[in-house]
């Protein structure tokens, strides 16, 4: 008996299913596709910064080296605590026992900057402090959630606007959405050293401005396909 019942209650669910597809596809639809971008400047820059105990008479240790970054940065207007994480630390154990040379210690930070101007004081900085282990980690755009939303918005706008003028000189209606499908693409790929162009450089490092630094705008893209119900 039970094994009829689970019979009776999978064919009802199977002509269930059939019905509904059966009366989508009986359905006069048309399906639209529209695609909107834009591009739009970080706003969210991360250095990588490397500091390394130097092997000169004078040495000077990465503690040292590391005070004199901080103060310039707070100098600067660079919020320590917000802007400003250790990665990583590490000694030349290798070298050590190869060569009998006391070792030498580094620490690897992460800075994020929030223009390319301040990144460019930045790079002027830590030029001055001699320390030139630096590198573009990666880009990113604070509001993309929210840009990725109104993309969405207009996508469907203008897939609403195709679908009109496509069935007015049929003398046809369009109905509700009946299927949204949402192709979205974002550039460039996160964690990959951005390209970039420096300006106002001078020669002489004595009197060089700040680097005017403009980044590779990163481009948002949003693809949507609308099936639209038809009516007369």
């Amino acid at each position: 008996m039970k094994n009829t019942i689970i019979f009776i209650a999978t064919v009802l669910f199977t002509t269930t299913i059939f019905a509904q597809s059966k009366n989508f596809l009986d359905t006069p639809y048309l399906e639209t596709q529209a695609q909107v971008d834009t591009m739009v400047t970080p706003d969210k820059i991360y250095l990588n910064i490397i500091i390394q105990e130097k092997d000169t008479k004078g040495r000077v240790s990465v503690e040292e080296q590391e005070n004199q970054m901080a103060q310039r940065f707070k100098a600067m207007g660079i919020d320590l605590e917000e802007q400003l994480v250790i990665k990583d630390m590490g000694s030349n154990f290798k070298k050590y026992f190869l060569r009998q040379k006391e070792v030498l210690k580094s620490k690897q930070y992460s800075l994020v900057v929030y223009s390319g101007k301040q990144l460019g004081d930045v790079m002027m900085a830590l030029e001055q402090l001699d320390i030139a282990n630096t590198s573009i980690e990666k880009t990113e755009y604070s509001k993309m959630e929210e840009l990725e939303l109104e993309l969405r918005t207009r996508a469907v706008q203008k897939a609403v606007q195709k679908a009109n003028a496509l069935t007015k000189p049929l003398g046809q209606k369009v109905g509700m959405a009946i299927h949204i499908a949402d192709n979205s693409q974002y550039y460039p790929r996160y964690n990959q050293a951005p390209m970039m162009e420096m300006k106002a450089v001078s020669a002489d490092m004595g009197n060089a401005q700040p680097l005017d630094i403009d980044f590779e705008k990163i481009k948002v893209e949003t693809t949507v396909n609308v099936k639209f119900a038809l009516s007369n």
